[in-house]
């Protein structure tokens, strides 16, 4: 089976999404690149990822054409493309309909250095512009808005989108803003959050090149 180590990190960190509570039912997904081959592997469109096989992910050129598989991708496909396509940093895309993540996107909100642990995405988390699901526009806007500097956008009315070398420091990139997102708005819930300033944010974007066993 072509790229059947990869698909299986899909079938693997799909069930994740479930039990990390980043999703619900089969909404968001997820997909790695294939460095050697420059292919995508990515979940299959509107399947439980609890029934997913890894023949049902589905491989892709970075040209958008189904190279393997008989399902149909995820209606995201183009959203996790483009990132492979001009970021050279990225080996997996993680998109999410967290439940904190996706209200503070309903309020177009950006997510500011509230808490140190945003500095996994960059400085702040911003947010893209609303575009409808499946298309190049919300694609086009996830990576304007993400651009080379972050590792993490919010979608306006949408969700998350978190990129990362590999599946699991994506993975991880998601959870963390998910949770830095809950921090924020219980914060904002009781008063005002108060913001970290620019020389701390560049103090932990250098520590955190270091942190844990490399």
């Amino acid at each position: 089976m072509l790229l059947e180590e990869k698909r299986q990190v899909i079938v693997e960190y799909g069930k994740k999404l479930i039990t990390a509570g980043l999703t619900r039912g089969t909404g968001g997904n997820i997909s790695v690149l294939d460095e050697k081959s420059k292919l995508m592997a990515i979940s299959p469109s509107g399947m439980d990822y609890f029934e997913t096989k890894p023949e049902d992910v589905v491989v892709m050129d970075l040209n958008g054409k189904i190279v393997d598989g008989f399902r149909k991708p995820s209606s995201e496909w183009r959203m996790h493309l483009i990132f492979y396509q001009k970021r050279e940093d990225v080996g997996a895309v993680v998109h999410t309909h967290s439940m904190f993540a996706t209200t503070l996107a309903t309020l177009h909100w950006e997510v500011p250095p509230a808490s140190y642990l945003i500095a996994y995405a960059g400085k702040k988390v911003p947010c893209a512009p609303y575009a409808t699901f499946g298309t190049q526009e919300i694609a086009d806007a996830a990576y304007d808005a993400m651009g080379e500097e972050y590792n993490a956008v919010l979608l306006a009315n949408h969700g998350l989108i978190a990129v990362g070398p590999d599946m699991p420091s994506a993975f991880g990139i998601a959870e963390t803003i998910e949770m830095v997102c809950e921090i924020y708005y219980r914060a904002k819930c009781v008063g005002e959050p108060v913001i970290l300033p620019d020389e701390e944010m560049e103090l932990m974007l250098e520590k955190f090149k270091t942190y844990g066993q490399k």
